[in-house]
């Protein structure tokens, strides 16, 4: 949905997003659209020359792109981190009780967590699904 101009469209955000997957030694970017829009036509045009710049450069300082490898490091979080993440990680939207019975600022209290939880897993459809939840009870509520 390149061609989708508005939010999270924008040749800025198109060009983040492309960034992203070039990290990868093997990354590509594939936009799907019906037309090439300003938006990607602006992305494309100033990834060509952000990459052209870094090719010179690789040359003229004979560097060879490679994959970097490390160790994974063992953290040492606080006992009072660890305690607010796994607060938070514990917390799973799945283990919905019936929530018919609550009243509703406690229903809506609860999707609204769950509505947040989908947001911090990047799940954007579950998320809208939820906030049209909480929407629906504020105006049963007014």
């Amino acid at each position: 949905d390149a061609d989708k101009e508005g939010f999270l469209r924008n040749a800025t955000t198109l060009i983040q997003t492309m960034g992203r997957a070039a990290r990868h030694l093997d990354g590509h970017v594939i936009m799907y659209a019906d037309k090439l829009t300003r938006s990607m036509e602006n992305a494309i045009k100033e990834t060509e020359r952000r990459r052209n710049v870094q090719i010179a450069y690789n040359r003229q300082h004979q560097i060879t792109p490679a994959s970097i490898i490390k160790a994974i490091k063992k953290t040492d979080l606080s006992s009072f981190k660890k305690e607010k993440i796994s607060k938070w990680y514990s917390y799973n939207p799945d283990d919905i009780v019936d929530e018919s019975k609550l009243p509703v600022p406690e229903r809506i209290g609860r999707l609204t967590k769950h509505m947040e939880r989908a947001v911090h897993d990047l799940q954007f459809e579950k998320a809208l699904w939820f906030r049209e939840q909480i929407l629906q009870l504020k105006r049963t509520v007014v």
